[in-house]
């Protein structure tokens, strides 16, 4: 029974709940790399900002000099 099922044409509606299930998970992946992406955005902001205040501590000018 089990490799008839297996080997058997799938019927529309198993293609389409698999393409759904695909879909969801392949959304699931964006949502961790978005999340991933900003959490190195804001990490990066803040190196920036605390390397900026540090640099304008320790020149003169303040700048990149």
């Amino acid at each position: 029974k089990y490799i008839k099922d297996i080997l058997r044409a799938k019927t529309i509606s198993e293609v389409i709940y698999a393409e759904l299930q695909e879909a969801h998970l392949r959304k699931l992946e964006a949502e961790t790399a978005a999340e991933y992406a900003n959490a190195a955005i804001r990490y990066n902001e803040q190196r920036i900002f605390r390397l900026q205040k540090q640099l304008t501590e320790h020149t003169q000018e303040g700048d990149y000099a």
